[in-house]
């Protein structure tokens, strides 16, 4: 809550209202302003030229999911800033930002819910949160997950928005890939299904772990899947990319995924996989 001095030289709380969203949002693929009602109807893609926006993570849940089954699981305890890193500003204050802007304790929202009458565990990552990248947090979040769908014996579904590691928390991040591989071989062991959801970005660390090794894996339509941008790789490799590199259509062509499904249809065919793989434990 931000505080003002008052005539008395004494701090005090002062309400910051938030402003309302506004009724109209331009689309800035075709220059199309949308009704923002209508935008959610038809799941944040544009109406006139197909374009996909955003989704939030609390707006991802809502989509997949049977309507008030989602109950998110408590929030692991961990060290905030543990390199006390700062840029222009300081990693303390880019994270509340990130946490009023989003209304999330960090980059991924995980916790029970049901599709189409499955019970799943499901984790969704937050591109607005700081990039979606995975520090300890997310680490600590996904691990949980996937633990309690290991004791509950429910298939885990993580959809990925991510940009990669935390350069907030170093060395640090990049262990959390090794952590949340070793939560999923366990998994694997038990037999527990899971299935990763790649949607636009799907990069870095996160993809190059967890979002890469799943029983299923499907790409939203207009998804960016890779591990590193165009412009690096063509300088580190001299090599000229091929055309639709990275987009969800190469991905499927070149076997990373098994499906491009576009964003209306993604809760049917999640149910649809669901159902196959647990009948068949």
């Amino acid at each position: 809550m931000p505080i003002r001095r008052d005539k008395r030289d004494r701090y005090v709380e002062i309400e910051v209202s938030t402003p309302p969203e506004p009724l109209w949002v331009r689309c800035e693929s075709c220059g199309e302003l949308i009704f923002r009602q209508k935008l959610q109807e038809n799941q944040y893609v544009c109406p006139r030229c197909g374009a996909y926006f955003f989704l939030s993570a609390q707006d991802r849940v809502a989509s997949l999911v049977d309507g008030g089954s989602f109950v998110e699981l408590p929030p692991p305890q961990v060290v905030e800033d543990p390199l006390g890193f700062s840029d222009q500003v300081s990693y303390k204050e880019r994270l509340g930002r990130a946490r009023a802007e989003t209304g999330l304790s960090e980059a991924v929202l995980a916790g029970t819910a049901n599709v189409q009458g499955i019970p799943v565990v499901l984790a969704v990552m937050d591109f607005r949160f700081i990039g979606g990248s995975m520090g300890v947090g997310v680490g600590e979040i996904l691990c949980q997950a996937m633990e309690h769908a290991l004791q509950e014996g429910k298939p885990f579904v993580l959809v990925v928005s991510s940009g990669g590691a935390r350069v907030q928390e170093g060395v640090l991040s990049l262990l959390q890939m090794v952590k949340v591989v070793a939560a999923r071989e366990a998994l694997a062991r038990a037999g527990i299904p899971y299935i990763a959801i790649l949607t636009y970005p799907s990069t870095g660390g996160v993809l190059a772990s967890i979002g890469s090794i799943a029983d299923l894996t499907i790409a939203e339509e207009g998804a960016l899947i890779g591990f590193a941008g165009p412009r690096v790789i063509e300088q580190t490799t001299g090599e000229r990319l091929p055309p639709g590199f990275q987009t969800a259509k190469f991905a499927l062509e070149h076997g990373m995924v098994d499906a491009v499904v576009p964003r209306a249809k993604l809760r049917e065919e999640l149910a649809r996989a669901l159902s196959v793989l647990v009948d068949e434990r």
